[in-house]
C-alpha cells in the first residue's frame, strides 16, 4: 500500500535570503517567460537577450523547451497531460533560479493559459514577465527548416501545436513582440527596455 509522504515533508528555509543574492548579483530576478508558436522565434530572441544581460556582466540563465526535454523533462510526450506537467516543472525550476537571483528566461511554447498563471503563481509579484512572440502561422511554416509543421499537417506528428493541437494566446502578456515585423536587434532591445524601466536591471548596467 502506497503511503503519501509529503504531510511530514517540511520546508527548511535558507540561510542566505534571496535579496542577499540579488545584491550580490547588483540586479533584480525575474522570469522572462517567452511563449508562442513553433517556429515564431522564441529561443533566439530569449538567448539573445540573454547575450546581451551576460555582456553587462548580469546573471541570467536560458531555460529552452527542446534542451529541457533531453534531460529534465525527457520521457514526456505533447499530449495535454504531458505538456501541462512539461510547464509545472519548469516552472518550479525557474523559481528556483529567480530564488538564486538570476535573471531566468524560459523559451517554451507552452499553450495553455492556465499554464502560464500557475508558472506565474509560483513567484512574488513583478517577477514574472510574459513575452509574447507573436507571429502569424503562415511565416511560422514558412521559417520551419525541421519540416515540422509539414509533418504535422501529413498526420506523422500528433499534438502539434497550431495545427493539431491549440495555441491560447495571452490575455494580458507585459509584452508583446511582433517577430515578423521587427528585427531580433529591436526585440532585445524592447526587452532590455522593459527590463530597465522595471528596475529589474539597472539603466547603467
Amino acid at each position: 500500500m502506497s503511503r503519501d509522504t509529503t504531510a511530514h515533508i517540511v520546508w527548511h528555509p535558507t540561510t542566505v535570503t534571496k535579496k542577499e543574492r540579488q545584491e550580490r548579483t547588483g540586479h533584480k530576478s525575474a522570469i522572462l517567460w517567452f511563449t508562442g508558436l513553433s517556429g515564431a522565434g522564441k529561443s533566439t530572441l530569449a538567448n539573445a537577450v540573454e547575450y546581451e544581460l551576460h555582456q553587462r556582466s548580469l546573471a541570467s540563465y536560458v531555460l529552452d523547451g527542446d534542451n529541457i526535454r533531453h534531460g529534465l523533462n525527457r520521457g514526456l510526450g505533447f499530449g495535454p497531460d504531458d505538456r501541462k506537467e512539461n510547464i509545472r516543472r519548469i516552472g518550479e525550476v525557474a523559481k528556483l533560479f529567480v530564488d538564486a537571483g538570476v535573471i531566468t528566461l524560459t523559451a517554451f511554447i507552452s499553450p495553455y493559459r492556465e499554464d502560464r498563471e500557475l508558472a506565474r503563481s509560483l513567484v512574488d509579484e513583478g517577477e514574472f514577465i510574459e513575452v509574447y512572440v507573436k507571429c502569424p502561422l503562415e511565416e511560422c511554416e514558412r521559417r520551419d527548416v525541421k519540416g515540422l509543421y509539414q509533418k504535422a499537417r501529413s498526420g506523422e506528428i500528433s499534438h502539434f501545436t497550431g495545427i493539431s493541437s491549440p495555441y491560447e494566446e495571452p490575455e494580458v502578456a507585459e509584452l508583446v513582440i511582433e517577430s515578423n515585423e521587427h528585427s531580433i536587434e529591436e526585440s532585445v532591445r524592447t526587452v532590455i527596455t522593459y527590463l530597465e524601466k522595471r528596475g529589474i536591471i539597472s539603466i547603467s548596467s
